[in-house]
């Protein structure tokens, strides 16, 4: 067995068990001066270490679930995890995270839905709606109005 192998548990390349190098360069860019660099081998490092957390927050994630005859693993797992694995700290503001997460795709699931609905609409309607809004917004000047051509939309007074 090389190397390679048994440090990847025995099958497949080194590589393939750790996060991208580049990302891991971005993440860490962040928290360095702008003119300031991150040598090659710091990137490396990191990269290992990260993906080790992760593999050890995941294992411990995994045998809550095999001891429970499931076979996913959910966020809940991963913050249980991390409290049993002595990372109290992180759990409740992952936890706020995720709540936090959870609703703005929510929001942005809504939001999909009405694009999608308006999309449908036939093109008289979307006018005839965006006039209607425009109509009652509070920036609405009266004495503006809107002409129509046949070729295009075009702003007017009356």
């Amino acid at each position: 067995m090389s190397e390679v192998e048994a440090n990847t548990g025995g099958g497949g390349k080194e590589q393939d068990r750790f996060l991208p190098v580049a990302n891991i360069g971005l993440i860490m860019r962040r928290a360095v001066p702008e003119n300031g660099k991150i040598a090659r081998d710091a990137r490396e490092s990191i990269q290992e270490c990260v993906s080790e957390f992760i593999s050890f927050i995941t294992s411990e994630a995994s045998d809550k679930c095999v001891k429970e005859r499931r076979k996913t693993i959910n966020d809940n797992d991963i913050i249980w995890s991390l409290g049993t694995l002595g990372f109290e700290e992180y759990v409740e503001p992952l936890k706020i995270y995720l709540n936090n997460y959870r609703e703005e795709q929510m929001v942005a699931e809504k939001e999909r839905e009405l694009e999608e609905e308006e999309a449908q609409k036939s093109p008289s309607k979307i006018v005839a709606d965006s006039l209607s809004q425009i109509s009652r917004s509070s920036t609405f000047l009266p004495n503006i109005g809107v002409c129509l051509n046949a070729s295009n939309l075009c702003g007017g007074t009356f």
